[in-house]
This record gives structure tokens, C-alpha cells and sequence, in this order.
């Protein structure tokens, strides 16, 4: 019977303690991989195999790789899963199905009564909230916030309204050599006493996680220029 399982990534190249070791079992378990990038994840696979499995060796051209962005890819995968096939789904980092385009292929296993196996692995979206300090009962996820300033100045403002109003933690991402911008816009435009936490290179040796208010941010000079970061806001 085919199964599907939800290989993590990794967050860092240097963050491979994020990841369980179990993981390589279910990768030899799989004949197919949907990938965002096979050339990125064959090398993660055998970063892995080096921390976790020395002296061995995994054969790459074993396994049949699939590029879930490529025209047809939906169709390819409902060919395997009808040809019984265990299949893996590798996200470019953090956990498949979560922020990222995983989930529509996981949409049609779950369709066609498919198991789903997700397996342990690092998410900067959660990562980042629990190290936070902010509700982690009541949360939301807003992927990227307009580039335009006005629209995002606009959509800053709704979800400070919206955090407050709901005790609710927001959270976005942003590319990230406009990292420095996202900041400026929100110490500009939201209220002094609104806690914002920025949470930068997560399960890197680099990593930092700060929530201060507003008004204590304004104090201080941070530049993550080009470092990979989360952001969460939560309005009191």
C-alpha cells in the first residue's frame, strides 16, 4: 500500500542537530521523492547519511525523484500512489505541507485515503513562536506582507488591530535582503507598547531570538541584512 511520508529540512546547512535521526529511516523506506529542489535535497541526504549513518553510504540514483513544481507533477504522484509506491515529500526547508507547496500534493493523498506520515522536524514558524514569550494558544501565520510601503504599512496596521483585538500572535516572513525595511516600517508605523520579536538564522550557530516592545527596539541598531528571519508581533 502506498504511504506518504514528511521528510523535514533543514532550517541552516550547519543546523543538522535540528533534525531527528530517525529520519533516514523512513528516507530508505522511500522509491520516490517530490522535491522543491533535488539538487539541495540529494545533498542533504547525504549530509544526513554523514552525521547519522558513518561509513555508509546512501545510492542516490536508487530512488525515483520528482520535481513537485513541474507541470504534471500532480499526476505523477497520483500515477505512484496508485502503483503503491512509498513515497517522500521534501520541502527546501522546515516541514512540508507548512508555508510551503508541499500541501497541495498532500491534498491528494489525504483525497485518495493515502496515509500521511509527518515526521519531527524544525519549523521556523513554530521555533520562533515558542521562543517568543507571545500567545501561543492563539496565533496566526501571514506569509509575506505586501512590498509596496503603503499596502504594507496598511497590512501592518490591520494585524496590530487585529492582535489586539484577538490576543493573537502574528506572524510573517520576508525576504530576506529586505529584512532591514520590513523592520523600519514596523518601528515607524506601530504603537510603542506592541511587542515584536524577531527571531533570526533559527537552529543556526548564529541564531537569535529577541521579543522586546516597539519602543525598546527603537533603541537599539539591528541589521539582518540577508539572514534568514521570522518575525511576530503581538499587540497588547
Amino acid at each position: 500500500m502506498a504511504t506518504i511520508y514528511l521528510i523535514p529540512a533543514l532550517l541552516q546547512e550547519d543546523g543538522i542537530q535540528a533534525v531527528p535521526p530517525f529520519i533516514t529511516d523512513a528516507i530508505k523506506e522511500c522509491q520516490v521523492f517530490f522535491v522543491e529542489n533535488e539538487r539541495s535535497t540529494r545533498r542533504y541526504f547525504k549530509q544526513l547519511w554523514k552525521q547519522f549513518l558513518p561509513g555508509q553510504e546512501i545510492i542516490i540514483d536508487n530512488y525515483e525523484w520528482v520535481n513537485m513544481a513541474e507541470p504534471g507533477a500532480e499526476d505523477q504522484f497520483r500515477k505512484k500512489i496508485n502503483e503503491d509506491k512509498i513515497i517522500g515529500i521534501v520541502s527546501e526547508a522546515g516541514c512540508p505541507g507548512v508555508a510551503d507547496p508541499g500541501q497541495s500534493l498532500i491534498a491528494i493523498a489525504q483525497a485518495m485515503n493515502t496515509p500521511v506520515r509527518p515526521l519531527v522536524g524544525p519549523s521556523s514558524i513554530l521555533l520562533a513562536l515558542m521562543a517568543s514569550g507571545m500567545n501561543g494558544q492563539q496565533f496566526k501565520f501571514n506569509g509575506y506582507l505586501p512590498i509596496d510601503n503603503g499596502l504594507r504599512i496598511k497590512a501592518l496596521k490591520e494585524l496590530e488591530a487585529e492582535s489586539a483585538k484577538k490576543d493573537c500572535t502574528q506572524i510573517f516572513i520576508e525576504t530576506p535582503y529586505r529584512n532591514n525595511q520590513l523592520i523600519e516600517a514596523i518601528l515607524k508605523n506601530c504603537l510603542p507598547d506592541t511587542r515584536f520579536c524577531i527571531a533570526v538564522d533559527i537552529t543556526g550557530p548564529a541564531e537569535w531570538i529577541k521579543t522586546k516592545s516597539v519602543r525598546q527596539w527603537l533603541n537599539e541598531k539591528t541589521d539582518i541584512h540577508k539572514r534568514p528571519a521570522i518575525f511576530l508581533l503581538h499587540a497588547r
